[in-house]
């Protein structure tokens, strides 16, 4: 049975957490900070994560992700994206810490 995307999530966040990241609630979702500042979240099948504009208008347009829209706004720095594997995950949620670091 394959993990789903909160419980990859969760196996990243244990490991960043021990690296220095914090938790915290963001929308309803236990997220992950660094520097006090968001930069990703897990809910249901979604991983949403905190990049650059220009770097969310790639993975949109490219369909790897959909703008995040939060109160019927969309927010230009975050994007929802449904990784595919652990080592998307991965890849996406380190992108994203770096990017608030």
């Amino acid at each position: 049975m394959a993990a789903t995307v909160e419980e990859l999530f969760e196996e990243v966040a244990t490991r960043l957490v021990a690296e220095g990241a914090e938790r915290g609630r963001m929308l309803r979702s236990e997220g992950l900070k660094a520097g006090g500042r968001f930069f990703a979240f897990a809910k249901g099948h979604e991983l949403v994560v905190k990049l650059p504009a220009t770097r969310v208008r790639e993975l949109v347009d490219c369909g790897a992700g959909e703008p995040f829209r939060s109160g019927g706004r969309v927010m230009k720095e975050w994007v929802t994206l449904r990784p595919s594997s652990s080592g998307a995950l991965t890849h996406y949620v380190a992108e994203a810490r770096e990017f608030v670091l």
